[in-house]
Parts: C-alpha cells; sequence; structure tokens
C-alpha cells in the first residue's frame, strides 16, 4: 500500500503506512497498536472499531490483517512462528532485528496455522 492510513481519536490522529504495523492489541475499550521499530500508540477504542478502521481505508488490502481471537488484530507479514502447545505466537521480519512474541488461545492458534498453511495451496 503507496499510501498511510489515519487513525484518529479525541485527542489524538496517526498516519502510519500499514506494512509498518505489527499487531494491534485490546484490553477493552483500549487498544494499542504496535509498530515494527516497537513504538506504541494507545487509542482510546476497542478492536472492533481499529478493525473498522483498517477496513474502511485500505479496501480489499486489508486482508494483511488477521484478527485473533479477541483481543489481538496481527499483519500477515510478521508472521514467523507459531507454536500452539505453548500458546506462543512470535511475529518478526528479516528487514527487522525486533521480534515479538505474543499469547493467544490454542484454538486461535491452530486456525491461524492453517489459514496460513491453506495459503501455501
Amino acid at each position: 500500500m503507496n499510501f498511510p492510513i489515519i487513525i484518529s481519536s479525541v485527542n489524538e490522529l496517526v498516519r502510519v503506512y500499514p506494512e509498518r504495523i505489527v499487531y494491534i492489541s485490546s484490553d477493552g475499550n483500549y487498544s494499542m497498536m504496535v509498530l515494527h521499530d516497537k513504538t506504541e500508540h494507545l487509542f482510546s477504542f476497542n478492536l472492533s472499531h481499529f478493525q473498522q478502521i483498517l477496513e474502511k481505508q485500505m479496501k480489499a488490502e486489508a486482508s494483511v490483517f488477521i484478527r485473533i481471537g479477541k483481543s489481538l488484530i496481527i499483519n500477515r507479514t510478521y508472521i514467523y512462528k507459531i507454536h500452539i502447545g505453548k500458546q506462543s505466537l512470535v511475529l518478526s521480519d528479516a528487514r527487522i532485528r525486533n521480534t515479538f512474541t505474543l499469547t493467544a488461545s490454542k484454538e486461535a492458534l491452530r486456525q491461524l496455522k492453517s489459514l496460513v498453511e491453506h495459503e501455501m495451496e
């Protein structure tokens, strides 16, 4: 995507290129967007609202983001390792030195693993 998306709340506006977003996590009515350089932006709206922003501005390209369970949206291009037994998801990219280790339910990770495997076919 060659243009940034705009995420705006009551007190803040952030313009960011989608490929810089590694994941978005949620805790109730707050969402934390984490970028590839580990910069974090906290917004006072829930994950569903964040998902709607992505879909509205990115249209079909929003499919690069995958919702995992109730509290996580990840950028599929950063998926590095899925370990169902440890309930662990590692996001990384060969071009960056940062890795991000997240936890998710076994069922959510099974579904993600299956989705990634089907994309290969």
